[in-house]
């Protein structure tokens, strides 16, 4: 979506325009589903993640505190947070790849028996990550993002953002080295 576009339906939202609304969560929700559960690893945590994110967006723009700009931005920072939050409340975390995270083609038994323990080493060796490279490499990566958005979303400079990568780029390829 253009920036105009997205500057357009946050301006009718902020207005209470309820098909601007719709139009926002059609446009993120499934980005955002697909965010949490590589975060969270959970369908429902998920779930509730974008509900959530949207809750508090809506709260927002009652309180006449919403985003002025940069929504998507916006969004992944209520959803970052939330997920953030989580992690605090449990002594676990866990990250889930799925099929749709890679390039789909109808391999041999063989490929895919060996893609399958590839996708198992790169899952294992992204939980190790500490968070904040975990979450810039799936922002980046899996979400597609450039070094600009993932900034505005995680509120660090791009330098950080490019450092967090570069780090969590060299973690990952020491971890899955190590495991060969």
């Amino acid at each position: 979506m253009s920036v105009g576009n997205e500057q357009e339906l946050l301006n009718k939202s902020q207005n209470g325009d309820l098909n601007a609304l719709g139009s926002i969560y059609d446009l993120y929700n499934q980005g955002l589903y697909r965010y949490a559960i590589r975060l969270l690893g959970d369908d429902s945590l998920a779930e509730d993640c974008v509900s959530e994110t949207f809750s508090r967006f809506l709260h927002a723009l009652q309180q006449k505190k919403g985003p002025k700009d940069h929504l998507q931005a916006y969004l992944y920072r209520i959803a970052h947070n939330w997920i953030t939050d989580c992690y605090r409340k449990k002594d676990f975390f866990s990250i889930s790849i799925n099929e749709e995270s890679f390039i789909s083609h109808e391999p041999s038994a063989e490929a895919q028996s060996t893609l399958q323990s590839e996708k198992e080493k790169v899952r294992r060796a992204l939980q190790q990550l500490p968070p904040n490279q975990r979450l810039v490499i799936t922002l980046r990566f899996f979400e597609e993002w450039d070094n600009e958005t993932v900034s505005a979303a995680l509120k660090k400079p791009i330098g950080a953002i490019k450092a967090l990568q570069h780090r969590g780029m060299m973690n990952l390829r020491n971890k899955l080295s190590l495991k060969d």
